[in-house]
């Protein structure tokens, strides 16, 4: 399968000769929940976008935002990240041949994120501060220096990761609503970007943690929290872009607890078996908590990254591992609780 500036060329804004890096990301499963959307009522389809190269939808854009600086001569790219930013940016970088630095928040990464990024040979700086802090640093320095920032400011971001839009009408043909998580926004506006562009409107629903809601607050947060650290974001970058992609496809914005957060994770895990990320199960959260969108028939979650980007999140949410002797009869009294 190509990668998806070669599905998607006449659609994004490479030509022929250009330079393309690529780890054949895009074209990721859309998969019926019926178990959920019985709970719901509503046919609902979840779009894993964890089964991307490095785990997340951000190489979607970081394809374009990597090939796009590799065109330009750029010779490193850099970025501020909550973590998925980082382990894509650090991919895409080592891919090109290119210097990676990403900027993180000290203690506030997930361990798979921070693992990735440090093996694609990335420098990592821990900062003393939050995702707003470090963006505004690498905005700055990309000013200064001739390095390609990779944030979702970057336009070329935001073309890839239309993308996805597109996929979901291909095999869809039409959805009524969208349930997304939104940290930075760059996402959701991105897929209200990539359906418009292919003339549908379905309505826009954006989950923020209520910990980190800005879009809901409507103002930032200056110590935002939550156990859903992808959107761990208290500025975000495309605020005005987000709010009009809800607007506009008369959807909303609306916040979930963390623990609606980590039951909707839980719930995915183990009546869908499928496997996301704490910030990923925001959109089904927002599902469930807030009822599907009225007269919405067919609705689409996405979930951004893979659950095995935070591996302890999952190990405290999940049951223990049984200890049992090498004994057949102790094993199967351990499965079957006979004594």
């Amino acid at each position: 399968m190509a990668g998806l500036i070669e599905r998607w060329r006449d659609r994004l804004p490479f030509g022929p000769g250009d330079p393309v890096v690529s780890l054949e990301e895009g074209s990721t499963p859309l998969v019926p929940a019926p178990t959920l959307g019985e709970r719901v009522g509503a046919e609902v389809w979840l779009k894993i976008e964890g089964a991307n190269p490095t785990g997340s939808f951000k190489d979607r854009g970081m394809t374009c935002a990597v090939s796009a600086a590799v065109r330009e001569g750029a010779g490193a790219v850099i970025c501020a990240s909550t973590g998925n930013t980082a382990a894509s940016a650090a991919a895409y970088a080592a891919r090109a041949g290119l210097t990676g630095a990403v900027i993180v928040p000290e203690g506030k990464i997930a361990t798979g994120k921070l693992a990735q990024a440090l093996m694609h040979g990335a420098t990592v700086i821990a900062l003393r501060g939050n995702f707003d802090q470090a963006l505004q640093i690498v905005r700055e320095l990309a000013e200064r220096r001739p390095v390609a920032l990779v944030n979702s400011v970057n336009p070329y971001r935001l073309e890839g990761q239309k993308t996805a839009a597109f996929e979901i009408l291909d095999e869809l043909g039409e959805i009524d609503a969208l349930c997304i998580p939104v940290g930075n926004a760059g996402n959701i506006t991105a897929y209200w970007k990539g359906f418009s562009e292919m003339g549908a409107a379905p309505r826009m629903h954006g989950f923020q943690a209520a910990g980190a809601a800005p879009l809901v607050e409507g103002a930032p947060v200056e110590h935002p929290e939550t156990v859903a650290s992808a959107i761990r974001i208290g500025n975000p970058a495309r605020w005005e872009e987000a709010m009009a992609a809800m607007r506009d496809s008369r959807g909303a914005v609306a916040a979930v607890t963390d623990e609606q957060i980590l039951d909707a994770y839980r719930f995915l895990a183990s009546r869908e078996g499928v496997f996301c990320e704490p910030a990923s199960a925001a959109s089904v959260a927002g599902l469930l908590v807030h009822g599907a969108p009225e007269g919405a028939q067919r609705i689409v979650c996405v979930l951004t990254g893979h659950g095995l980007k935070d591996p302890q999140t999952a190990l405290e949410q999940a049951g223990s591992v049984v200890p049992c002797d090498a004994d057949g009869e102790a094993v199967e009294r351990a499965i079957y609780g006979e004594a």
